[in-house]
């Protein structure tokens, strides 16, 4: 009995096992296609990838970031109830009005128009964060078409170097040529591309963000 079970148990293993193995391989071929496909493009895919990479690990930091701000954090009344000095049982830690709260109550001194200005600097203080990265990604996302311009015209400047060498007889050399113009011309759009969305979206984003803490400054600033 504890002979069947025990080859049960060494067949499952090893089906885990080629499941696994046979997932690692399906994940190299992609690579491998992916490598064999830009290997033409020349060194200039090279930053452009490096390109892609930053952009989309700052894109996908600000997307948690914004998101945290609006969802974790104190409505409008609660606020106000807090400013007042009424406690309530919850203060997010992360959300955006609950940072300017939790700054003003510190810093405030109970005269009306001192406490007014802490409360706009407490609020000017998270405008910072709010706008970090986004220009940084928009400059990255301009930057990857010119870098695949570029490309471009060193794949052109092969071909015709090729041509004036050996005419158009070399078939293999002049592909390579117009492979490393195209190549990179397409990596640097599919870089710019979905990139120069995300900066359009995460600005959008970030001045939504920026109208609430107005809104909220403006309403807190009645109660103080």
């Amino acid at each position: 009995m504890r002979s069947r079970k025990t080859t049960k148990l060494v067949k499952k293993r090893k089906g885990h096992f080629s499941a696994t193995t046979n997932y690692s391989i399906t994940n190299m071929d992609i690579i491998i296609r992916i490598y064999e496909y830009l290997r033409p493009g020349g060194i200039i895919v090279v930053p452009i990838i490096l390109i892609s990479i930053l952009m989309w690990t700052l894109i996908i930091e600000r997307l948690f970031y914004l998101r945290r701000q609006k969802q974790d954090d104190l409505d409008l009344k609660e606020a106000v109830e807090m400013i007042k000095g009424k406690k309530i049982d919850y203060l997010p830690a992360k959300g955006l009005r609950s940072k300017v709260v939790r700054s003003f109550l510190r810093e405030k001194t109970g005269e009306r128009k001192l406490d007014q200005s802490i409360l706009y600097l407490c609020a000017k203080g998270e405008l910072p964060p709010i706008r970090r990265n986004l220009s940084i990604i928009g400059a990255l996302a301009s930057v990857s078409p010119l870098l695949g311009l570029l490309g471009t015209v060193m794949g052109m400047v092969t071909t015709f170097n090729v041509i004036s060498q050996f005419g158009t007889g070399n078939a293999k050399a002049l592909a390579e040529g117009i492979s490393e113009a195209l190549i990179t011309t397409q990596s640097g759009l599919l870089v710019a591309i979905p990139g120069l969305y995300m900066s359009n979206f995460l600005n959008q984003q970030a001045k939504e963000l920026k109208n609430r803490l107005d809104e909220t400054v403006m309403t807190l600033k009645r109660y103080i």
